[in-house]
């Protein structure tokens, strides 16, 4: 008991992202919740789960570490979840009870289970980086992400990422003599691979893959547009190389605000000339025109309404006098970042030192004045011997 505990505490020190996919069982303190069904879920490293039955009717709870049936041999995992939820996270991963092969809880793990899985965990890393220097030399287009031993020792896999299809069949004969080890190769993406390994967005935050995103959906630049974000791709690109999976995280509630905007590659014609659209503030409803199609020039901001109601007007060919009716909105000025706190310059406390041309001349009239003090106490010391005479 004494180890399972102490493995409980690194669990919660470590860096690792065990918790990512946790899930509170809102269920755990009605007792009839571990009637309802006898199969469990179990999480591995990282966000690998597993679905096995109870068939030797252990009273597990959330937490607790088990042996489970793996091909070959064993694994270690830990309960993250029993009772009713589970059924409903299965519906919610599209798992089938009726047509799932379940495997079994074998039983609670012993501190030698522990123990034996604790040696695993310590040669992944190891493995990982040789593993990379063999795929290098045998000039495989692949990245080895991670690996994972199982709790048993007999079994490796290996997460890889690649573009193209890649032939590793030599390198699996390599990997298993090597390690000595049944050898299981697992490709990911970009994404996935930034979850397992993890690290801080530019927002200051932990990375949502790596802290609570489970499935990855596709972004595209549409969600920038729609949004109206400079397609910058230093600033769209996530540390994956991909677009930041937070740029859907608003989308919705962007294209709901535009459902009623005009058509912005209408031009709005006038008396004036020409204006065509600049830029948009979609939640405060104004349009901003320019009089010129390539570079702003007379920006004008006009309101939603407005510049449907020119649209109508010049879809019967009829040019409106001015475009905008409303008063012109104030445009805030930039603030001045040099001066904000009302403090000088940080050098105001240096010593300026003065330059060579000065010092001669100081030097020079110092010496200049040192030699007439020293004359006139000469002067004065020979008068004074005269009178005394």
């Amino acid at each position: 008991m004494e180890e399972i505990q102490i493995h409980e505490a690194r669990c919660k020190e470590c860096g690792s992202r065990c918790g990512k996919l946790d899930v509170y069982d809102w269920l755990a303190d009605l007792p009839e919740s571990f009637n309802t069904t006898d199969i469990v879920e179990v999480q591995f490293k990282n966000t690998r789960k597993g679905y096995y039955r109870n068939s030797n009717a252990l009273r597990l709870e959330k937490g607790d570490i088990v042996a489970v049936e793996a091909l070959p041999g064993h694994d270690i995992g830990t309960i993250t979840l029993t009772g009713e939820l589970v059924l409903i996270q299965m519906k919610k991963n599209n798992i089938a009870p009726d047509s799932y092969e379940f495997k079994r809880v074998y039983r609670k793990a012993k501190p030698a289970d522990i123990e034996k899985w604790e040696e695993a965990k310590q040669l992944e890393h190891e493995t990982m980086l040789e593993s990379r220097k063999i795929a290098e030399q045998l000039r495989l287009d692949m990245k080895i992400g991670d690996v994972e031993y199982q709790g048993d020792r007999t079994k490796a896999i290996f997460y890889y990422i690649a573009d193209e299809r890649v032939d590793f069949r030599e390198l699996i004969k390599v990997l298993a003599d090597r390690f000595k080890v049944r050898i299981e190769m697992r490709q990911i993406g970009a994404r996935q691979e930034a979850g397992r390994i993890g690290g801080i967005g530019p927002c200051g935050r932990e990375l949502c893959c790596s802290s609570w995103i489970t499935n990855f959906v596709s972004v595209t630049t549409n969600a920038a547009r729609y949004q109206e974000i400079s397609l910058n791709p230093q600033k769209l690109a996530g540390q994956c190389g991909k677009l930041k999976c937070c740029l859907n995280y608003e989308l919705d509630t962007y294209i709901d605000a535009q459902q009623d905007f005009p058509d912005i590659t209408i031009p709005l014609q006038s008396d004036e000339g020409n204006y065509y659209h600049f830029k948009t503030d979609i939640f405060k409803r104004i349009m901003w025109y320019s009089a010129d199609k390539d570079m702003p020039a007379s920006i004008v901001a006009i309101s939603v309404d407005r510049v449907k109601e020119v649209i109508e007007l010049n879809s019967k060919k009829k040019k409106v006098e001015k475009i905008s009716l409303e008063e012109p909105v104030p445009v805030m000025a930039e603030p001045d970042y040099q001066n904000v706190v009302g403090q000088d310059s940080l050098t105001r406390f240096d010593e300026k030192k003065p330059s060579r041309n000065k010092r001669s001349k100081q030097s020079n009239s110092s010496g200049k004045s040192r030699r007439r003090s020293n004359n006139k106490r000469r002067n004065n010391n020979g008068s004074n011997n005269q009178k005394k005479q």
